[in-house]
């Protein structure tokens, strides 16, 4: 009654192989993307600008591109931070360096450096997998936060080590910087997170999309019948790293307005963003989304609801969102190992045979 697909017929094979073949499916997504687009703009203040819009935005942009590497190609990575660094950081010589080019293109620049990076530290995932390319991985980690609180080029020998973006407009519209408005910023994060989630959805359905899943599942019968190890790795990375990237630049330049890398970009970052690959389902998209979305909503809620309502101290509400979130990656791990996702997709089950028993 709910969710049909009854009655929806392809008369050829570009309309079958659409993104969203099912009608309900594709008309849902016009309506958030309308929502998102045309509605919150001209309700949006800087508490719900900075409180979830934009870190949802922005992790959410992370949470795609590690599935893609983890999820999709089957190769674990802890150095989401890093990257999320090495984005932030091109981000910044970029802005400083050519103040009259785009922020748009500073962006994008910087998601290309990071995905070069994230190729130079995925060469040793020809060789290693499992457990010891994650340990390779958490290696990068700590090796480019390192590298960005060492080098004094980095943050342009500033005396405090932070790097502070300088305020940039595109078409006039302040996006960076204490006076941009919440909406600009909100609007330039919510472009980025279209252009990568359609990005991403279409490479994952692809030829590039089945040979990472190839890799993942078994990657000598993969090599067997004809995938390139050496190029499904590497491209999983690079496109992974892009993304990371752009997320690290956003997180920096629209977002905080300043950084310093130990503490904003440290292995907290990189076990955040995977838990929210994690909870919201290893190899979909939608999950990227859905982990976002729930970890970044999770402590605002703890907050109104221990904090405001019931008076808890903040250590306390702090020490319990931590339990909390430890506690779901558990029982997703144990029970239901593709997350929130796989909730979604035996919902819309119910809902095909509804008001039927199943």
């Amino acid at each position: 009654m709910f969710y049909r697909e009854a009655g929806d017929f392809k008369t050829s094979y570009i309309a079958d192989s659409q993104t969203f073949p099912i009608k309900f499916d594709r008309y849902r997504y016009y309506v958030v993307l309308a929502v998102a687009f045309g509605i919150i703009p001209f309700i949006i203040n800087d508490y719900w600008a900075n409180a979830l819009l934009l870190p949802f935005l922005i992790y959410a942009i992370a949470a795609i591109g590690l599935n893609i590497l983890v999820g999709y190609c089957g190769q674990v990575s802890l150095g989401t931070g890093g990257f999320m660094a090495v984005g932030a950081y091109a981000c910044y010589k970029l802005m400083t360096a050519f103040p009259d080019v785009s922020m748009f293109i500073h962006v994008i620049l910087a998601g290309g450096i990071t995905a070069f990076v994230g190729v130079l530290f995925g060469l040793p995932s020809l060789r290693i997998k499992g457990f010891y390319l994650a340990v390779a991985t958490l290696a990068a980690q700590f090796f480019l936060v390192w590298l960005f609180n060492r080098v004094p080029w980095f943050y342009n020998y500033s005396a405090s080590g932070q790097i502070n973006a300088p305020e940039r407009d595109v078409f006039g519209i302040i996006i960076t910087g204490p006076n941009a408005p919440a909406w600009a910023t909100y609007l330039f994060c919510l472009i980025f997170l279209t252009v990568c989630a359609i990005l991403a959805r279409n490479l994952t359905r692809g030829t590039t999309g089945r040979t990472w899943m190839a890799i993942r599942d078994m990657d000598i019968a993969a090599e067997i019948i004809g995938v390139n190890p050496l190029k499904a790795k590497l491209t999983a990375f690079a496109v992974s790293s892009f993304f990371v990237g752009i997320a690290g630049a956003l997180f920096f330049a629209v977002y905080l307005g300043a950084v310093e890398v130990g503490e904003v970009f440290g292995i907290q970052k990189s076990f955040l963003v995977l838990f929210m690959v994690i909870i919201g389902g290893l190899g979909s998209i939608f999950g990227s989304f859905a982990g976002a979305a729930f970890l970044v909503l999770l402590p605002v809620v703890l907050k109104v609801v221990g904090v405001d309502v019931l008076g808890w101290p903040t250590d306390i509400v702090a020490h319990l969102n931590l339990v909390i979130v430890g506690a779901l990656i558990i029982m997703f791990l144990i029970l239901e190992p593709h997350g929130l996702a796989q909730l979604w997709r035996v919902a819309k089950e119910k809902l095909r045979l509804w008001p039927f028993p199943h």
